[in-house]
């Protein structure tokens, strides 16, 4: 079976998943393709449940599946429009240059999301060489979202990866090696595991620590905490597929999951389904049931259901 870009998103070896094989099947007997069901399937194959809007993401889907069109997708923000998580990340990035800079008065009265950066400056302890280094790499992982509008990114700032996609200390970080090794040999999490079974650092955090995220002004929170040697192992840290059992929207996902697979003919027996969700699917056709398996096949291969 050749592999298909429609399951980037998904941690799974193709080859060897017979529910895809029969997905791809189903695809190969609809073809050819037609452009509005085309654009249904990529919102399926970008969609990640880790990210702030996944819940609207599967909604939209859900519509255009029932509808057979969407104009969702990449760049369809109206002009102008901001969203909340970048007045939060213009906040965070605020307090943090303030506090490396030695002007924390400034941040004070800030609020980033619902916590006051007051409480997040705290977390910081005493100031030291190495934890302003470690805050200037944070503040360079929030600036370098791509999401964020061009008045907050600052290309003479451009992140660099501390641990994800590194083979030991980067060269620009080669001045300061010393910070780089205690960062990233920090691990403060010992419930997790990295990316090959390695112990999950304090660098690989900040790597991962993404404004669109559900939880990122609660992750902000932990990394300034491990930073600072404040942390106490409480809340957990959840970053992209790390974690994600403790999304809020999960118990909502499973219901729509096995809805899904009722809609298909494949209901599970004594699960809760959404019967307002079969009811705007209508009518099932080949196209509906293939968009519908590979949302459902993407919801569960995230969620580990």
């Amino acid at each position: 079976m050749t592999a298909r870009a429609w399951w980037n998103n998904c941690e799974v070896d193709q080859e060897a998943d017979e529910e895809i094989a029969a997905i791809n099947q189903l695809e190969e007997r609809i073809s050819p393709i037609s452009p509005d069901v085309e654009k249904i399937r990529e919102l399926i194959g970008t969609l990640e449940m880790c990210h702030h809007k996944a819940e609207r993401w599967v909604e939209n889907i859900i519509e255009a599946i029932a509808t057979g069109k969407t104009e969702k997708g990449m760049g369809s923000r109206p002009a102008g429009q901001v969203h909340p998580v970048e007045e939060v990340s213009k906040k965070a990035i605020g307090a943090l240059s303030a506090w490396v800079a030695g002007s924390e008065a400034e941040a004070i009265e800030l609020e980033i999301g619902e916590i006051p950066a007051s409480r997040l400056l705290e977390c910081l302890g005493e100031r030291t060489v190495l934890n302003e280094w470690q805050v200037m790499r944070v503040v360079e992982k929030i600036r370098s979202w791509t999401d964020l509008p061009s008045s907050l990114r600052d290309p003479s700032t451009q992140y660099v990866w501390l641990v994800y996609g590194t083979d030991g200390c980067p060269d620009q970080y080669k001045e300061h090696e010393e910070f780089w090794h205690q960062t990233v040999q920090t691990t403060p999490f010992p419930d997790l595991k990295g990316l090959n079974g390695e112990p999950f650092s304090l660098g690989l955090a900040i790597d991962l620590l993404w404004t669109c995220h559900w939880k990122f002004v609660e992750n902000l929170q932990i990394v300034l905490e491990v930073i600072g040697g404040t942390y106490s192992g409480y809340p957990p840290f959840a970053a992209c597929a790390w974690n994600i059992q403790l999304s809020p929207i999960r118990p909502r996902m499973k219901i729509i999951s096995n809805t899904l697979r009722a809609y298909c003919g494949n209901p599970q027996e004594a699960l809760e389904i959404d019967k307002g969700v079969l009811a705007r699917l209508g009518e099932l056709s080949d196209e509906k049931k293939w968009l519908a398996t590979s949302l459902d096949k993407t919801i569960r291969l995230q969620f580990g259901f």
